[in-house]
């Protein structure tokens, strides 16, 4: 299998991270959205990452449905996500709010990336801001309320995911700083302390504007 897409993106780091905890080998192109966007679109016309090409050549796209089929792939006994019941919708709802604390993340980024300073706006920025601290205030309750993991007795999907998206949004823009989210700083130290992890970890670098 060929996993494409930079380690910098927790969306494509959460697939990585799972396919080293489920020991499924794969090929790592860490192309750029960027510069290498030409190529990716040979196997994803969206030309977005992560994209799982699979030994046949089917291309799998998002990392929701390459998730969806990693788990599928090992079985209910080893899979990532709960196979039912109430840890399996704790999981589902803290990775849904960790991927929206990202998406938001990812906009404000965008926003003084690519827009011209005297094009963009600020409260749409700030909307943005309030609605990642919204979510990951959110996840911070979860995980202080909590002695071991986010769903269940083991680590889960809901655990990678959101330690995924608290250290990219702490490299790119800082929010676990002046002790903010303690919680949320220990699940993920304990996350990052893995040797999955730390196989998978490249430093957030922020994308170049088009020439």
């Amino acid at each position: 299998m060929i996993l494409i897409g930079m380690f910098d993106s927790c969306f494509v780091r959460r697939v990585a991270v799972s396919m080293h905890l489920l020991e499924i080998p794969f090929e790592h192109r860490g192309w750029s959205v960027g510069k290498d966007f030409d190529l990716i679109r040979e196997f994803n016309p969206l030309g977005r990452v992560p994209t799982l090409v699979l030994d046949d050549g089917e291309a799998l796209i998002e990392s929701a449905a390459i998730l969806d089929y990693l788990d599928d792939l090992v079985g209910p006994a080893r899979a990532l996500l709960p196979p039912a019941g109430r840890d399996r919708r704790e999981a589902l709802r803290a990775m849904s709010i960790a991927l929206g604390a990202a998406e938001k993340g990812v906009l404000q980024i965008y926003e003084t990336v690519f827009r011209p300073e005297e094009k963009r706006h600020a409260p749409w920025v700030d909307r943005c801001r309030v609605q990642m601290h919204g979510a990951l205030a959110e996840l911070e309750r979860g995980a202080t309320g909590r002695p071991g993991w986010l769903a269940g007795e083991h680590m889960t999907q809901a655990d990678i995911t959101t330690s995924c998206v608290f250290t990219f949004l702490c490299d790119a823009l800082g929010v676990g700083s002046a002790g903010a989210y303690p919680g949320l700083t220990g699940l993920t130290g304990r996350c990052e302390r893995l040797p999955e992890f730390r196989a998978a970890k490249l430093a957030f670098a922020a994308p170049r504007p088009p020439n």
